[in-house]
């Protein structure tokens, strides 16, 4: 069976069902595990990543405005690895390759790759996408596997996380929880969605900016800073830390100086919270070290 993979989560979610061997072909994003990192790449940005994040950021809204992808697909290179699997998803147009793009691409292969769509806005969704992905490759068991041992570490976050969150062992008095903001973007602010704020949960805080299952979104610096946040995870959409500190260093609203005034801990937001995907679960179990030390 030939898989290509069209986005970070979906290699990753092979490479854990133990079938990395099957991928034939990987999007311009994907570097994990590193074995995949020389694999044809079947994507490219036409998007300067290299430009600071509120160019980026503007470049994204033109795309978008002229309704042409940030994300181009070599479909040549895609035909060429006739692939029996295409995986795909419907989240988010920005980084990967959007349901539309991915629909154009199909009618243009012979034969027909079997095309799985990702869409997970929360954890339980994460697992149903690792089921889906099991059962298009055979793999049934191993995703059952694999879902219980990263649910089983879920759980054990939560309870450290709790036991941390104990005064003494005589009376047992929950402190309160830590308020959390977790940044996904700083030029524009973008407050993380989707399922970190089921993470900040497990791991013992309280996420005062985003709900579970919601989009990450654009709020004001001074709506942030009324948050009043304990604690500030920049955790930046595909970019690791060393990034995502020269962006912050770069911020020179007052407002956000203000915010950033207050404790601030990194995440490399490339690997761990904007994939979901298996390492979703190392992010759970570094948020807790981050927020509750």
């Amino acid at each position: 069976m030939r898989v290509v993979s069209l986005l970070p989560a979906a290699t990753e979610i092979v490479a854990a069902l133990g079938a990395l061997g099957r991928l034939v072909g990987v999007s311009h994003e994907c570097d994990f595990p590193p074995e995949v990192r020389s694999l044809p790449r079947v994507t490219r940005t036409r998007i300067d990543l290299a430009m600071p994040s509120g160019a980026i950021d503007r470049a994204l809204a033109e795309a978008k405005g002229s309704g042409v992808s940030p994300v181009e697909v070599d479909v040549d290179l895609v035909a060429h690895l006739r692939p029996d699997v295409l995986i795909g998803q419907s989240l988010c147009d920005v980084c990967a390759v959007g349901e539309g793009e991915l629909a154009r691409l199909v009618t243009t292969l012979i034969p027909t790759p079997w095309v799985v769509t990702l869409h997970a806005h929360t954890l339980d969704e994460v697992f149903l996408d690792i089921r889906k992905v099991g059962e298009v490759l055979e793999l049934r068991d191993e995703a059952e596997e694999l879902e219980a041992g990263l649910r089983y570490r879920l759980r054990r976050v939560g309870t450290q996380a709790q036991r941390s969150g104990k005064v003494g062992a005589q009376h047992a008095a929950p402190l309160r929880k830590p308020r959390v903001l977790v940044l996904e973007w700083v030029d524009p602010p973008y407050v993380a969605g989707h399922w970190v704020p089921e993470l900040v949960a497990l791991a013992g805080g309280q996420d005062v900016g985003g709900a579970p299952g919601e989009p990450s979104r654009p709020r004001p610096w001074d709506e942030l800073v009324a948050l009043a946040p304990d604690v500030v995870v920049v955790a930046l959409c595909g970019f690791d830390i060393p990034r995502a500190q020269a962006e912050l260093a770069a911020v020179t609203d007052r407002q956000a100086r203000a915010l950033l005034g207050r404790r601030v801990e990194f995440l490399d937001g490339n690997a761990y919270t904007s994939r979901p995907g298996p390492r979703l679960v190392d992010a759970a179990e570094m948020l807790t070290r981050l927020i509750l030390g």
